[in-house]
């Protein structure tokens, strides 16, 4: 089939969710894919930060292969070797001690709500139910994870929305002080705000902020959805900011392309989940986390972040050179492989253009060009874009004149 004809497939059976460009993906490889016509295009979009090896890594998908022919189901009612030893790698390489499998980021979000709510219903201390999460915040689709998302317009028709949450401004400690209370349980953040703008924590921001929820008795919450895995060149975002939570949720790049999230807490939190208390069918399953064991395998491996880190500072430093270049270029911000460049105009033509050279561009927000691409991404590749993302700026600022 060729893409106009998988496009009008997907036009007549699919719900109309996404804004989907003219071209089906069919194939992929590294930093890579291939549309039904055979047309190559390098990816910076990584499947909204999922496809952190690339595409297609070779040790995830040997993995995934010799787990279908064993196994690829069960339920938890039962013990699952790859769970518990994926679930062995998370803690002893991060703050948690135990961790909860779901299948999405949107679930691990809805889980850690109901744990910060559990853990001081379990404490006697019912009256603890708010939490507080911050404008242009983005936490999922369910009703639980729009009704902690800061921004209304994911909010629109879906009303009523859970109540129990309060929205203050990122990077604004003394708006969280103002909201914080005796029923206050929880505050939720975005080490590094993705869908809002790739907007970044001023320096103590987080640090100053797990100060504030310890005096108040409240817990820390970081929806690490995005940020972990590599992104901002750690293994999670909030050890570049130097401040631990008390729950982390994870998914997107944690399961190397295959869905797969986790809530990871301590266990003086994790204590409040019981049997009955919450689950997942899927959670767990033993393909999901052969995959996700593979791919932490490739986290892991010596230099890797390191690597990551130089070329996010090389990408970032080409990225500021357009910026010196053209004045339609607002600002350019990010650390790692979470970039952004916000434009003075919107920015769809220029993923249009990236499309048509051979480039996978997200844009966010109609005028804030975000860049995640797969932690392999090369040098030579990043020029090439740089090159594209040049051409296209020159047309738009010409055009603006």
């Amino acid at each position: 089939m060729n893409n106009k004809e998988i496009a009008k497939l997907t036009e007549q059976h699919v719900a109309s969710t996404y804004g989907r460009f003219p071209i089906a993906l069919v194939r992929g490889k590294g930093t890579k894919v291939w549309d039904a016509s055979g047309k190559q295009y390098t990816d910076f979009v990584a499947g909204i930060a999922v496809d952190n090896l690339g595409h297609c890594h070779p040790d995830v998908v040997a993995a995934i292969r010799q787990q279908a022919g064993r196994l690829l189901h069960v339920s938890n009612l039962f013990h699952i070797e790859s769970q518990s030893l994926l679930a062995k790698a998370l803690t002893q390489n991060s703050f948690a001690d135990k961790v909860f499998f779901c299948n999405s980021g949107a679930e691990a979000n809805e889980a850690a709500i109901k744990l910060a709510r559990r853990f001081f219903f379990d404490k006697g201390e019912k009256f603890r139910r708010e939490i507080i999460s911050m404008k242009d915040s983005f936490h999922g689709r369910t009703m639980g994870a729009i009704s902690a998302t800061g921004q209304k317009k994911f909010h629109e028709g879906f009303a009523p929305l859970l109540p129990g949450f309060k929205y203050v401004p990122f990077n604004n400690l003394e708006a969280v002080k103002k909201a914080l209370s005796s029923k206050t349980c929880a505050v939720l953040v975005e080490p590094i705000q993705g869908e809002g703008g790739v907007n970044l924590p001023d320096k103590n921001y987080l640090k100053e902020l797990k100060k504030l929820c310890a005096k108040n008795g409240s817990l820390l919450i970081f929806d690490e959805v995005q940020t972990a895995f590599g992104r901002t060149g750690k293994l999670f975002a909030y050890e570049s900011y130097g401040v631990k939570p008390d729950i982390m949720t994870l998914a997107k790049a944690l399961g190397g392309g295959v869905a797969i999230g986790a809530l990871a807490a301590t266990n003086k939190v994790m204590k409040s989940f019981v049997p009955g208390t919450h689950a997942a069918t899927f959670g767990g399953n033993p393909l999901a986390c052969s995959a996700a064991l593979a791919a932490f395998k490739v986290y892991s491996k010596a230099g890797f972040l390191e690597k990551t880190a130089q070329t996010g500072d090389y990408f970032i430093s080409r990225l500021r050179e357009l910026e010196k270049s053209f004045s339609v270029v607002k600002e350019v911000r990010g650390i790692g492989m979470l970039l952004a460049m916000e434009l003075k105009q919107p920015a769809g033509s220029i993923v249009e253009d990236g499309l048509r050279e051979g480039y996978l561009i997200n844009c966010i927000k109609q005028n804030i060009l975000r860049f995640i691409p797969p932690l392999v991404i090369t040098k030579k590749e990043i020029d090439g874009l740089v090159a594209s993302l040049s051409q296209s700026l020159e047309k738009l600022q010409a055009n603006l004149k």
